[in-house]
């Protein structure tokens, strides 16, 4: 596992001479580069200098228990310190696993997140709007800015759809598993007899696209411009601002309506077909690979029920992971720290099973 460790440390150390070297540092976009590089190397390197500092203090702890000449208490407390050292050492090499496992290249990207309602007629564009709250508020906790891109609201205040974008560090590792259909169990503000119903939506996270790896032909693209309109039809302007992009290839189409500027319709619109037109590519390159290799926690398709919140019992559970937790306020109110953290060590830890049966 530590072979190449040496090579790593070798490369971070050089890093940093670089980041010193003044001609690097006027040149910002390289400079910018270097420290992303520098940034995501800095906890292996020093949890594999962790462990070699360990391995060496229990190296010289096992010396004085095999001198038979030594001094008893001091031996008594070698031996102590070499029970202590061992179990760290263990700990160390356990997270420097977690470390080494393959990045998800997408993880530091910002998000596009594209909430639909599906099954349940108003109740579900209702419940569409409280997953857009929910991720909205624990976002902005989270330190992330988000801006809504695109939005077909209802007249009782929901939405038909809406997409968002949530910009910041880490932006898609955090959402990544939001991916596929929500289920709401309640009793709808419209239903006089106070009978429970299901209804669903369903939630994309697509890693928005970098111009560098992803780039559309515009001859592949036929833009349509019409009047943008509100929840019931009312007029949000009376000029034809709205944009309409269809890709002709893959006959993906997308709308954007929210800004009274074309122009900013036409930017936005850009920036969801190319989210989507990544995803497609990803998923391809995604199927190819092993099924046993996938992450367990789920697929991220938009097909798979992932998580159901039923609100007369106050729960919350995901199906993926088998995880239920009564804080089902909390949790709308924002509070996804507890949800994504399991999500997250759960994929770590199918991972870890996976590359030790590769190994």
């Amino acid at each position: 596992m530590f072979e190449n460790l040496a090579n790593v440390e070798e490369r971070f150390d050089a890093l940093e001479a670089q980041l010193a070297d003044p001609d690097i540092v006027s040149d910002m976009k390289k400079y910018t580069a270097l420290l992303k590089e520098h940034k995501q190397m800095t906890p292996v390197v020093e949890t594999y200098r962790l462990y070699r500092k360990t391995e060496s203090d229990l190296g010289e702890a096992k010396a004085l228990l095999e001198d038979s000449a030594g001094d008893p208490e001091l031996k008594e407390l070698a031996r102590e310190e070499a029970d202590t050292l061992k179990v760290s050492l263990e700990e160390t090499a356990e997270k420097l696993k977690v470390l080494l496992l393959p990045r998800d290249p997408n993880d530091d990207k910002n998000v596009i997140v594209e909430i639909r309602s599906g099954a349940g007629g108003e109740e579900a564009a209702l419940f569409a709007g409280s997953l857009l709250r929910m991720y909205t508020m624990y976002a902005e906790a989270a330190g992330f800015k988000t801006e809504v891109l695109s939005s077909n609201p209802t007249e009782l205040g929901g939405y038909k759809e809406v997409s968002f974008e949530i910009t910041g560090d880490g932006a898609y590792s955090r959402f990544k598993f939001e991916s596929g259909v929500h289920r709401v169990q309640r009793v709808p503000e419209t239903e006089s007899q106070g009978r429970i119903q299901t209804s669903t939506a369903t939630v994309a996270v697509l890693p928005e696209a970098d111009d560098v790896e992803f780039e559309i032909n515009q001859s592949d693209l036929k833009i349509d411009t019409f009047r943008s309109s509100g929840a019931g039809g009312q007029h949000i302007n009376k000029t034809d601002s709205a944009i309409r992009i269809t890709h002709l290839p893959t006959g993906t189409v997308v709308e954007c309506q929210d800004e009274r500027s074309q122009h900013k319709n036409k930017e936005r619109a850009l920036k969801i077909l190319s989210a989507r037109l990544l995803e497609v590519e990803q998923q391809k390159h995604k199927d190819e690979i092993d099924s046993a290799r996938r992450a367990q926690v789920g697929t991220g398709d938009r097909s798979e029920r992932i998580r159901t919140y039923n609100f007369p019992q106050g729960r919350v559970s995901d199906h993926r992971i088998g995880l239920t937790l009564y804080k089902i306020d909390a949790i709308m109110n924002g509070n996804l720290d507890e949800l994504i953290d399991a999500l997250i060590t759960a994929d770590t830890a199918a991972k870890l099973e996976a590359a030790g049966n590769e190994a």
